[in-house]
């Protein structure tokens, strides 16, 4: 039987993750059980599994652009630990990567095997796991690119939007940065099934199909919810200053996944209509 560890097992994805393996031998390892940071406790936690999935991360983006050390040491640094014990223990490698190693200036969709430009400190930090990870571990490490993640077990843009809809009569949400609004339990469904194919390693990008702006993402929110989507209304990123720069594009390509015989993710609207019919997000 596979063996499966499930590393930042406690956060939005790595919940789901365990519930794509269900019915599967897993470890499930929080930040509390396992310090990826720490050589010598990877090597001993990945010793005896056959693959390993990092959902393990820093992602609090504008945090680090102030403590890019801190974020350094979990995304880059903590994913050289993790491929290089699944190296030495012959175990394939799941890391989970994300847009932000990209700059955002594309007009199309980013390929999988476009040079990675990042231009904040969080982006800086999944782009070197990303180098570091292949280079230790390549013939078995899959990178999984993700981006604008929403679920059920912890905070996200969707929950967000339902909370503000129970305190404002409208708020303004940014209309011109582009991404694919991906649901956490499709995401799982899709690591879950790409390391159980006969997929080659390599770079993928994980997110559902289609895409939408922060503000058609709300109102989709709001519609799905039964509530008034005018409540919403559009602005542009200047009016919402912060200290980490946003891709304005953050479209993933997603020729891997025909590449090597599997269908991408779901259309993005059609997953957040069954993360709410599954009680992901609250009606």
């Amino acid at each position: 039987m596979t063996r499966y560890l499930v590393t930042g097992a406690a956060g939005l994805l790595g919940r789901d993750v365990q519930g794509a393996l269900a019915g599967r031998e897993v470890t499930a390892l929080g930040r509390g059980d396992l310090d990826v940071t720490d050589a010598s406790a990877v090597g001993d936690a990945v010793a005896g599994h056959d693959v390993v999935i990092n959902c393990a991360a820093y992602t609090k983006v504008d945090d680090a652009e102030a403590h890019e050390a801190d974020a350094y040491a979990i995304n880059a640094t903590g994913t050289a630990n993790l491929a290089v014990a699944a190296a030495q223990h012959d175990a394939k490698l799941v890391t989970v990567s994300t847009d932000y190693v990209f700059d955002g200036f594309a007009t199309e969709p980013y390929a999988e095997d476009r040079p990675r430009d990042p231009i904040n400190a969080y982006g800086r930090t999944k782009a070197a796991g990303e180098e570091f990870a292949l280079a230790a571990h390549a013939e078995g490490t899959y990178i999984v690119r993700t981006a604008w993640l929403y679920g059920a077990h912890g905070p996200n843009f969707a929950a967000t939007m339902l909370k503000l809809a129970d305190s404002k009569d409208t708020w303004s949400v940014v209309d011109d940065q582009v991404g694919q609004p991906t649901w956490t339990a499709d995401l799982a469904d899709q690591i879950v099934a790409l390391v159980e194919s006969d997929a080659p390693a390599g770079v993928y990008h994980g997110t559902n199909s289609g895409q939408a702006t922060w503000f058609e993402f709300a109102r989709a929110v709001l519609e799905e919810a039964g509530l008034d989507p005018e409540r919403v209304t559009p602005a542009d990123s200047a009016a919402f200053v912060r200290p980490a720069a946003r891709p304005a594009y953050s479209v993933l390509g997603h020729g891997a996944w025909a590449a090597v015989g599997m269908d991408p993710m779901r259309d993005w609207r059609e997953a957040l209509r069954a993360a709410f019919e599954a009680g992901a997000l609250p009606r």
